[in-house]
């Protein structure tokens, strides 16, 4: 089941960024395990065919990779739900790489956490691409600002832009959210990696841009 899936995607992906004259193997694939089974990551992770993989709460992710012994260190981990700042110890802990930044002072507390296991964290900064009150990120007209908070720390590599879109009807009301994020990157972030794009709308993404997409729901349903 799971390799039948993630064949479908891949060649959903290839598809995408052929449309848009993009190398297909430049874009990468995070298997969100958030609602999959415990079975479903195991046998994810022994295919070989996953190489990172998104969780959004640390808890999760610990439990899982308890669980997974061994499995778990072919991977890497990336955080790419809310934080709070008393977690940053815990997640630099667990995580590979935190997708989610969203302030400053989240920013210096995983700085602070990563100076002190003596380690470089790379970290991409999240954008909130909707009005609704409950989607975390940063504004866009916030973004510059905080953009040199976390160049200033020393322990933290930026990588670049993540963005949920908002659910839109039809599909495609989501392109100018994915636009958006690609003019941040372009105006204040060069070079800097896209994480946009989900099971419902990743398609879309590549075509405008994505470097990485999370998909959950398409990979580990029945």
């Amino acid at each position: 089941m799971f390799i039948d899936n993630l064949e479908k995607i891949r060649y959903r992906m290839t598809a995408a960024a052929a449309r848009t004259n993009r190398d297909a193997g430049a874009i990468g694939l995070v298997a969100v395990t958030k609602y999959a089974s415990l079975e479903a990551v195991r046998e994810a992770l022994s295919s070989g065919l996953v190489l990172e993989v998104g969780e959004n709460r640390v808890q999760d992710a610990e439990e899982k990779k308890r669980e997974l012994g061994s499995l778990a260190s072919a991977v890497r981990w990336r955080l790419i739900g809310h934080l709070q700042t008393n977690k940053a110890k815990k997640a630099v802990r667990t995580f590979d790489a935190v997708d989610s930044v969203d302030s400053a002072r989240l920013a210096a507390a995983l700085d602070a956490a990563s100076a002190g296991a003596g380690r470089e964290l790379p970290v991409m900064i999240q954008v909130k691409l909707s009005e609704r009150e409950t989607q975390s990120g940063i504004a866009p007209a916030e973004l510059p600002l905080l953009i040199e908070e976390v160049r200033r720390h020393r322990s933290l590599r930026l990588q670049g832009l993540m963005g949920i879109a908002p659910h839109a009807e039809p599909l495609e009301a989501v392109r100018p959210s994915f636009r958006l994020l690609r003019k941040l990157r372009d105006d204040h972030l060069p070079g800097g990696k896209l994480s946009m794009g989900m099971s419902r709308d990743f398609e879309i993404a590549i075509e405008e841009g994505a470097d990485l997409v999370r998909i959950g729901s398409q990979i580990f349903a029945p």
